[in-house]
This record gives C-alpha cells, structure tokens and sequence, in this order.
C-alpha cells in the first residue's frame, strides 16, 4: 500500500478515519468537510495508535500501521478462526484465543496475533480433551466452551513462565545453543545510507563477526541471510522459527532528521498490554548494559516494540539499534572494525550471562571473549568427568 501522511486524501484516509474513530482516537467526523483528509488530528491519533501498540510512532500510516489498526478492530467472536497456511489470519481476537488457551493450561505460544500451527495444536488438544469436535477451527461451540470454563493456570502470565523455565532448564553453556544472527536489509535494500556508507554492508559484516565468535564456543550460530538478499521480516521470523532457534539477533543502525541523534537501543517484544517476552527483555538489557561500558554511547534504553521480527517469531528475539549512521561520531565509530569486534564480543558475553541466570557471573564490560571460551572449556570437562565410567 502507498504510505499516507498529513495533506494526504481519498478513499484510503477515509477508512483509517473510520477505524481511529471507533477506537476512540479521533472524533466523528460525519458530515463535515475534509473527511477524507490527512490532517494534523489524524497525525496525531496515528501517533497515539502507534505507541499504544508499540509501533515506530512517526504519524504515517505504512504497511505496519495499517495491518495493526485492521488487527485491532478484531474481538474474539467476530469470525470463525482456523489455520490459513498461504496467508495466516491475524488480530486481536487471535491474540485474545492465544491468552485464552494459555490461561487454560495449553500451550499456543507467544499470544503475537497470528494464527499458527502452534496455536492449532493447542486448540485442536483443547477440543478433544472437552469433547468437541477437534477440527482446529475456533467457531461458536468452541467459543462458548473457552467462556464458561475457570482459569488453570494462576499466579502469573503462563507464556511469560513457560519462556523463564525454558530458559532455566537450558542450562548454562552455550554449546549447542541455536542462535539466528538476522543482519538487517541486505541486497537491494541497502537500509540507512549516509556518505556513501550503508547499514546493509555494516549489519552484514557485524554479523559474520559474531557468528563466527558464537560457533568458536560450539553454539549453532547461523545468519538469516545471504550477502545480496534481503528477506522480508515475516520471512525472517519462519526462518528461525524452522531453523528451532533458542534466540533471534537482529542487528541495524538507525538515522534521524537530526544531525545530533546518536546513541545506542535494544528491542524486545512488547504490546503494551501486558504481553511481552520477559526472556528477550532480559537479554535486550543485558546487552544495552555491555554494550553501554564496552563503548560509551549515548544511551537510548531498551524498549519493547511490535516489529514482526519480534513478534512472530517463537523464541525470544531482540533488535539491536548500533548508533546512527546520520551522526558522524557514530558512523566514525562503526566504520572502525576493531569497534564492531567490540560489539559482537559484548553481544555474545550478554548471551553467556543470560544463560548464566546471575551465577558465577563477573561485572557488566569485564567478562571477555577469551573468558567465555575457558569457561565452555572448563564446564565441557568437568561434564566428561561426571559422565565417564569409573569417575
């Protein structure tokens, strides 16, 4: 779709007029002259609906906007639900299913929003086990068994324990550990671009250098794409979901209007409302941290986004935000590759510590690459003595 901004019109306005409006962002505007307009009270009810769903709030309704606001006009009973392998169906009303069966002790997976074949397999188990027909199609006998029974689970959000066990049984070496390192854009699509650098290049050579670090500690480190190809973020997202990754690393840069905007971010996934990947928030502020001592940048915090990649993939995923190709310090200092060996090492001692769950760490910015290949070395022995006949 073409992007709609203020001073835009047309059909197109109308409609995202109509849905800002009923979800009581901007007030009806029947009747009067310039409904159809992109206005400033438009702008900033996208503004407000974009932050509200953790989205980039710059007050244009782009492809992400506009999948988000029809996502959100969307209540659990307002369709029939199912798996659609060509185009997945998506909206609140999916997210509402997905917390549901969580609540009753089944497992859909992260409540994103999307009907996936995960989310089938907790629903088609619900319905046997409640003696309806186990067809995975959420429809009105389905509906009203989902509203009259009693919560399972309590004491806590289920999908945000199921990840903190997940991780806790993972255990704290990283051999074996399957990792997507996703750097940003690539092939055509060359991302931010600022005297003649480009975010596609950097991104690409940032993430040779920290596969390369991960596998020497034996995890299973792989990229998400080739040099000259640049997947979309849904494609990016079934990548590792395929590939059964532990954690998804996705790596840019950013730029601003602003000659003066610099400094370091980290993202996680995050709605606002509660649902969020508390693993990925954890490990987006352990490398904010280590990435803050290792290099002193200005610090952006760690927020949680919506972003696709976030969002639809299974397993926690943070996006890393290194510095601003629009300001010249930071380009400076990403253009230097001793820095981006900086980066990948205090990106992996942050992965090391998330496993490591706060036992026999070190603090933030002193741990070392060569720290965490002795400490694989020593704990790969000592599981060889526990394990060897006789010992």
């Amino acid at each position: 779709m073409q992007l709609l901004r203020r001073g835009d019109c047309g059909p197109a306005v109308v409609e995202v007029r109509a849905m800002l409006t009923t979800f009581g962002l901007l007030a009806a505007a029947d009747g009067e002259p310039g409904q159809d307009l992109f206005d400033v009270h438009v702008e900033h009810a996208v503004r407000s609906f974009q932050q509200q769903r953790g989205l980039i709030t710059d007050g244009i309704v782009g492809p992400a906007t506009y999948r988000s606001l029809r996502d959100a006009g969307w209540t659990l009973g307002d369709r029939m639900l199912a798996l659609m392998i060509s185009a997945p169906m998506t909206g609140d009303d999916v997210a509402m299913l997905q917390e549901r069966l969580s609540e009753l002790g089944y497992n859909p997976g992260r409540p994103g929003g999307v009907f996936d074949e995960q989310t089938e397999k907790a629903l088609r188990r619900f319905q046997r086990e409640y003696g309806l027909v186990s067809d995975g199609l959420c429809g009105p006998a389905t509906l009203r068994s989902l509203r009259q029974l009693g919560r399972k689970v309590t004491g806590g959000r289920p999908h945000l324990m199921r990840e903190q066990e997940l991780l806790r049984q993972a255990g704290p070496r990283l051999r074996g550990k399957r990792i997507v390192v996703d750097p940003g854009h690539g092939g055509v699509d060359r991302g931010v671009v600022a005297s003649g650098v480009a975010e596609a290049d950097l991104m690409w050579d940032l993430g040779r250098r920290l596969v390369g670090r991960m596998t020497a500690t034996g995890m299973d480190a792989m990229l998400s794409r080739q040099e000259n190809t640049c997947p979309s973020e849904p494609e990016r997202a079934a990548f590792a979901n395929t590939a059964g990754a532990d954690l998804v690393l996705s790596l840019h840069t950013d730029a601003n209007h602003s000659m003066h905007a610099q400094g370091l971010a980290t993202f996680h996934f995050g709605n606002g409302s509660g649902s969020t990947s508390t693993v990925g928030e954890a490990l987006a502020g352990l490398i904010q941290r280590e990435l803050l001592t290792r290099t002193a940048m200005v610090d952006c915090w760690s927020q949680p986004r919506t972003w696709e990649v976030l969002r639809l993939t299974r397993m926690p995923a943070v996006r890393i935000e290194v510095g601003y190709l629009s300001h010249i310090g930071d380009r400076t200092r990403l253009l230097n590759s001793d820095f981006r060996d900086v980066v990948a090492e205090g990106i992996l001692v942050a992965v090391k510590r998330l496993y490591l769950l706060g036992q026999d760490d070190q603090p933030t910015g002193t741990f070392t690459f060569g720290d965490v290949l002795a400490r694989e070395l020593e704990r790969g022995g000592a599981q060889a003595m526990v394990t060897r006949p006789g010992c």
